[in-house]
């Protein structure tokens, strides 16, 4: 887990009390996560999660927390931020930002079958629709300038074979995103984080039904293809070789497309976008193991998980277009 602040029971009543959330019956931990501090709430008023930013400033916020909002009013199953008596949904806990939001109903399906990916699949483009008339814009943060950026950083730690293939890995990303092709690709606010853990099913098994998605605080405007590669790489791969499972990734693009189609460009460049996604993670989790923040409990990421998923990306690429 990790808390980066410790809130007290004083300063989280203090803050449902604003909410009108009643008394906080418990203030526990989650126990999973790197990026903020998180804690699950109960109050008079149901179960919520309690967020203080470690890293996003007041001033990115409104981009992440107003999105939910919009798309909670549009029917999709994301964590609704609470607003005061004023309309406000952001809020200050030690000097650090913080807000609440209703907890989500179920459970996380750490081996998904094609069920679930369906499932996520039709969820990602149905989340990329709501979107579209969003107002707000912020770029994603975690995309090319800061992989550009991050890249000299992280060199020094690596193998002679390692600092090979992240320096070809992103001097050919950098190629692709000054290309005409790139410039096509559709574009919009992206969830750019929706793995396994992110998602909640509930029902019994082998019926579970999606019931929420949740963590946007990676949330920015980018591709909807890079959206789409982030969940390919995690929702339908052979963790133990990174190798991606075809019969999984079929359903999860065949649902996706089912509520977006995808454009012909989307269809050529998403073998080049799924070394896009598996770089941005390999790229992060490196930066999370060599350069880490202090935490009361902090377990960084095995970043040679997505070094085998891009190794994988690049030895053997795959286009939907070939299965549909």
């Amino acid at each position: 887990m990790a808390v980066f602040t410790e809130v007290t029971l004083g300063e989280a009543q203090a803050l449902a009390a604003r909410l009108n959330l009643g008394s906080v019956q418990n203030l526990r931990g989650i126990t999973a996560g790197i990026e903020n501090t998180n804690y699950f709430l109960s109050t008079d008023a149901g179960e919520f999660v309690l967020t203080v930013f470690e890293r996003l400033s007041f001033e990115q916020l409104p981009f992440y927390l107003h999105l939910m909002k919009h798309l909670a009013q549009r029917g999709l199953a994301v964590p609704d931020p609470q607003a005061d008596e004023d309309g406000r949904i952001l809020f200050e806990l030690q000097g650090k930002p913080a807000a609440v939001v209703n907890k989500l109903r179920g459970g996380h399906q750490l081996a998904p079958d094609i069920f679930h990916c369906e499932q996520v699949g039709a969820e990602l483009a149905r989340m990329h629709l709501a979107a579209q008339d969003f107002p707000l814009h912020q770029e994603n943060l975690r995309a090319l300038s800061w992989w550009s950026e991050t890249v000299p950083v992280v060199l020094p730690f690596l193998s002679p074979t390692q600092a090979e293939l992240l320096s070809a890995e992103l001097a050919f990303q950098q190629n692709l995103a000054a290309s005409a092709s790139f410039a096509e690709l559709p574009r919009g606010p992206i969830h750019a984080d929706l793995f396994r853990d992110n998602v909640m099913f509930e029902g019994l098994p082998g019926r579970e039904r999606l019931s929420g998605c949740f963590d946007f605080y990676f949330a920015g405007v980018d591709s909807w293809l890079f959206d789409l590669a982030i969940c390919l790489n995690d929702w339908c791969i052979d963790h133990a070789n990174g190798r991606l499972d075809e019969a999984r990734a079929e359903a999860f693009v065949r649902a996706y497309e089912s509520v977006r189609p995808m454009s012909g460009v989307e269809h050529r460049l998403l073998p080049a976008m799924l070394r896009a996604a598996a770089l941005r993670f390999w790229l992060s989790r490196l930066w999370d193991v060599h350069l880490p923040r202090d935490a009361a409990l902090l377990k960084p990421h095995d970043p040679g998980h997505f070094e085998r998923v891009l190794r994988e990306r690049i030895a053997r690429p795959w286009h939907a277009l070939t299965s549909l």
